[in-house]
């Protein structure tokens, strides 16, 4: 014969687990969808950080070189005659100076339209005349613009005037702006449809043309 407290022990229905179940799936459906979205944020946010680094390392590359245009040793055992320490381009732009005694380097930046990469190509050439172009160097993939414009002082008064390459005519540069604009990687849907274009403008003194006379 039972007892009394056998009698008022009771399991579970259906419909108690099927409420269980229930609430478990929406409990479990909230995580996946919180663990999605944490896991989306952090590709994004890695992917600006991998873009900015991108350009800061690009820009101080660049910044480097034009900071070198136009340097002459002054060594009177140098054979190295600067003709033409910068070739202006609105998209494009080609250094020179001096490396040593027998050597100049000339450096040219542009960008590749079809492969949206920031190139960089160094030629050396010798006291002889002879040159080599080397293999043009990707700094920089995913481009979207790659832009300078030129300060001049049109008057002696020590204020810079920003012009395009085209309105440069016979004022010195003494200055070069650089805006470099670059995407992160767009075949990441996350990324294509949340990161905007990142953009870093830099200006540098071209301190070997200000002390040319």
């Amino acid at each position: 014969m039972r007892t009394k407290s056998a009698l008022n022990k009771k399991g579970i229905t259906l419909i108690e687990l099927l409420v269980a179940l229930v609430i478990c799936g929406v409990v479990i459906a909230g995580t996946y969808r919180l663990f999605v979205a944490q896991t989306r944020a952090y590709t994004v946010q890695d992917q600006v950080v991998e873009v900015q680094q991108g350009i800061r390392s690009a820009m101080e590359i660049l910044l480097r070189d034009l900071r070198m245009a136009g340097f002459d040793s002054d060594n009177v055992a140098s054979k190295i005659n600067i003709a033409n320490p910068i070739v202006a381009g609105d998209n494009s732009i080609t250094v020179s100076y001096e490396y040593d005694n027998t050597t100049q380097y000339t450096l040219t930046y542009s960008r590749e339209a079809a492969t949206k990469r920031l190139l960089r190509q160094l030629t050396t050439t010798k006291d002889d005349g002879s040159s080599i172009a080397g293999p043009q160097e990707a700094l920089l993939e995913n481009v979207e613009g790659l832009d300078f414009t030129y300060g001049v002082d049109t008057n002696d008064d020590g204020v810079l005037e920003w012009v395009s390459a085209g309105a440069i005519g016979t004022w010195k540069v003494v200055a070069v702006r650089v805006v470099l604009t670059a995407n992160p990687d767009p075949t990441h849907p996350d990324v294509k449809n949340w990161i905007s274009p990142r953009t870093l403008t830099s200006a540098v003194a071209v301190r070997n043309l200000v002390l040319t006379k």
